[in-house]
């Protein structure tokens, strides 16, 4: 009997061990299905990619670049202005993979190998030392180094980031208007896309050149410094596109303000954009703007502010009134009434153009003043265009006025 439990025992231990065995191997085979299978989607991803800049290519010169004589590489096309020592324009397709692309920053800034004249270099925008420590020292020219087609608008390959870090694609910016408002623009664009899935924008962005433009005197190939900015986006498959031309300094103003047809953007720049489009569908393309189908602010409810010269002698816009904010003076400011609230101690808020929380000037009755007026301000005024007079103070930011009386207030049409 002992001697039947011990072969019981044995063989046990035998089908056991043997079952561990194929346990194990069947978990080192299903590892190695596994890693075949990860080797397989890597190159069939960089297959895949490879492919995508293929097409890119290949719908940038279909839809018709700005000149021939130009340089391209595997995500984005330029015409380098060698005297200017930087692109004339730059030419890329913002694609759906951005939505869910991973790629991050490479800051491997270098000369472009294809300009035959050689491409601005790092010493065009700051001089670096070695210290002893094996850290440098860096000696600045007061610029940015600026995207024109920026990086982030590659995140979904490797290849085509990097290749956005060549000088050709670089601009001097200084840093409020790189790090701030040409930054607010590229994201309002990537924007589009996560907001209208599935589209694909053709986008041309450049500097605005001319002769006599100050240069980067410290830089070994003098760069020259632009006065403006453009871009000009279409969204082929949706029939509509937009430009933009703005002013390199800091831009306070919303971004609608500095919104253009794309042919008013030919017109400052004497390129022809999309010039490979049939005629008919070009010319309605170029000669049309319509805001709110990129700035989804506008189709929200808000408004551009009032056209500052449209207005009367001594009458100011909602972006004008920041430069009088805390001077002490009494100005007289015009916009729509956008958006109205009560709050809990009851005074009466109304934001002009924008509103909560993208407000951009605010007017406040303080419920004691109420009775002061015919009407609910906050009712009243809503959706009216309005001037309010008095002095511009600065509440958390944001230029606000205090309306005491209803004098105070002139709904008489703002706009000649």
């Amino acid at each position: 009997m002992m001697m039947k439990t011990i072969l019981t025992a044995l063989l046990l231990s035998i089908v056991l061990a043997a079952s561990a065995q194929q346990l194990d191997a069947d978990i080192d085979a299903l590892n190695q299905q596994l890693a075949e299978l990860a080797r397989q989607r890597q190159q069939l991803g960089g297959q895949l990619e490879e492919l995508k800049l293929q097409r890119i290519q290949r719908d940038l010169k279909a839809i018709g670049l700005p000149s021939e004589d130009y340089i391209l590489h595997s995500a984005m096309a330029l015409e380098y202005a060698e005297e200017h020592e930087q692109a004339r324009w730059v030419a890329h397709i913002i694609l759906p993979d951005i939505i869910t692309g991973s790629v991050g920053r490479t800051n491997d800034f270098r000369p472009d190998p294809l300009v035959a004249t050689g491409s601005a270099v790092e010493a065009d925008y700051f001089l670096k030392y070695l210290k002893p420590d094996s850290t440098y020292d860096y000696d600045g020219f007061g610029y940015d180094r600026g995207h024109l087609a920026p990086s982030a608008d590659f995140r979904w390959s490797e290849r085509a980031l990097s290749e956005s870090y060549f000088y050709s694609n670089m601009s001097p910016q200084i840093d409020v208007f790189n790090r701030e408002g040409w930054a607010e623009l590229e994201s309002l664009i990537r924007g589009y896309v996560f907001r209208n899935p599935g589209s694909q924008l053709f986008v041309v962005t450049g500097p605005i050149l001319r002769e006599g433009l100050p240069v980067i005197e410290r830089g070994v190939n003098k760069v020259s410094i632009p006065e403006y900015f453009y871009k000009v986006v279409l969204d082929r498959e949706k029939g509509t596109g937009i430009g933009f031309i703005i002013p390199h300094r800091q831009i306070n103003a919303p971004l609608e303000t500095f919104a253009v047809s794309i042919d008013e953007v030919e017109q400052r720049t004497g390129l022809d954009f999309f010039n490979l489009l049939p005629e008919p569908e070009e010319a309605a393309l170029e000669s049309r703007l319509e805001k709110s189908a990129w700035i989804p602010e506008l189709a929200g409810g808000d408004v551009e502010p009032l056209y500052a010269p449209s207005l009367p002698p001594n009458h100011f816009n909602t972006v004008q009134a920041k430069l009088y904010m805390g001077k002490g003076e009494e100005i007289t400011v015009c916009g729509t009434v956008v958006g109205t609230r009560r709050s809990r101690s009851g005074n009466a808020w109304l934001n002009l153009d924008k509103q909560f929380p993208n407000q951009i000037f605010s007017v406040f009755v303080r419920k004691e003043d109420l009775p002061n007026f015919s009407y609910n301000p906050d009712e009243y005024l809503l959706n009216k265009k309005v001037c309010f007079t008095g002095k511009v103070e600065n509440f958390s930011g944001t230029p606000t006025m205090n309306v005491e009386v209803e004098e105070a207030v002139g709904l008489e049409l703002v706009e000649k």
